[in-house]
């Protein structure tokens, strides 16, 4: 019997998410310092090799087609294992002691901590890790005061930018909740307009209560916000029941949980902010090794989604 043989290599799956990342070839190669053709010829490669186009080519650039971010998702975690791999038969692993404080949003501590923690975990279990969950405003006095080493948070309203220094993990655009059977549901294209309409259920946790104002402005009129929550899992619930529609970061989508199937997740066309979730620690400061291993794997989680 002859066995179908996937001939990527990891060098390629590190030029395609640069290219997913930078969103042109120019980008990824300058990014990673080597020529746009060596970018070109891996991503095509890749495509060959898996049978699939994982970029739409235009005059502006690529866009990641839905086989794409397929990819991404297998990419990202490859990258990541090949990583825990290499640090499982690091002698510093067996060596690394100490301690790590670490702070979290609500919203980030739910969706994206889980998965970095334990590769940390994984990777340095002697390392003692103490972690608090708190709003994104106190975690940057901390961070500043030096009570935390380290923080994962939503970066896109950080205030103080002089004295933080941060780095991307994710990139989540909103997307809009419906209901199975919702009228938008069949539209091609859904505009702010058509959601300004609907009523809305808006989440109000602390780190996206300032972009929950922006989305009311890019709406235009004055929409009808039928319910707020701090609770993603009731959003989840009143959406799913029809009490009205909701517009969330795409990160906190979760087609498999509770009401998951009773929910459709759709593109929106206009200008709507984005949420970024990075890693934020002190600027200037004498990081501890536990604190710089953390940023380090969670450089191998990163993941810029792009729809």
């Amino acid at each position: 019997m002859v066995i179908g043989r996937m001939a990527f290599t990891i060098r390629q799956i590190q030029y395609f998410l640069a290219v997913a990342d930078q969103g042109t070839v120019s980008g990824a190669a300058q990014n990673l310092s080597i020529s746009q053709s060596s970018v070109t010829e891996a991503i095509r490669e890749l495509e060959r090799d898996l049978g699939v186009a994982l970029f739409e080519r235009h005059p502006r650039g690529l866009t990641i087609t839905h086989k794409g971010q397929q990819f991404l998702r297998h990419a990202t975690k490859i990258l990541a294992d090949v990583s825990d791999a290499r640090r499982a038969f690091s002698e510093e692993r067996a060596a690394a002691t100490g301690s790590l404080q670490l702070g979290v949003t609500s919203l980030v501590a739910g969706y994206v901590l889980s998965d970095l923690l334990a590769r940390y975990r994984r990777a340095y279990p002697a390392i003692d890790v103490s972690a608090i969950e708190d709003n994104g405003e106190y975690l940057e006095h901390l961070l500043i005061g030096g009570e935390l080493d380290v923080a994962v948070m939503v970066i896109s309203n950080l205030r103080d930018r002089m004295a933080l220094q941060a780095e991307i993990l994710e990139v989540s655009p909103y997307r809009l909740w419906l209901p199975l059977g919702h009228h938008l549901a069949s539209a091609d294209i859904i505009g702010v307009n058509d959601i300004a309409a609907e009523p809305l259920i808006m989440l109000t946790v602390d780190e996206i209560e300032e972009n929950t104002g922006k989305l009311l402005s890019a709406l235009g009129a004055k929409p009808h916000v039928a319910f707020r929550t701090r609770s993603v899992e009731a959003v989840r619930s009143l959406v799913a029941t029809g009490a009205g529609v909701a517009l969330l970061p795409d990160l906190v989508y979760r087609p498999w949980s509770l009401e998951g199937d009773r929910i459709e997740s759709r593109d929106v066309s206009g200008s709507l902010p984005v949420v970024q979730v990075g890693v934020v620690w002190r600027r200037g400061s004498h990081l501890a090794d536990s604190a710089r291993d953390f940023i380090g794997i969670a450089q191998t989680q990163r993941v810029v989604r792009h729809r």
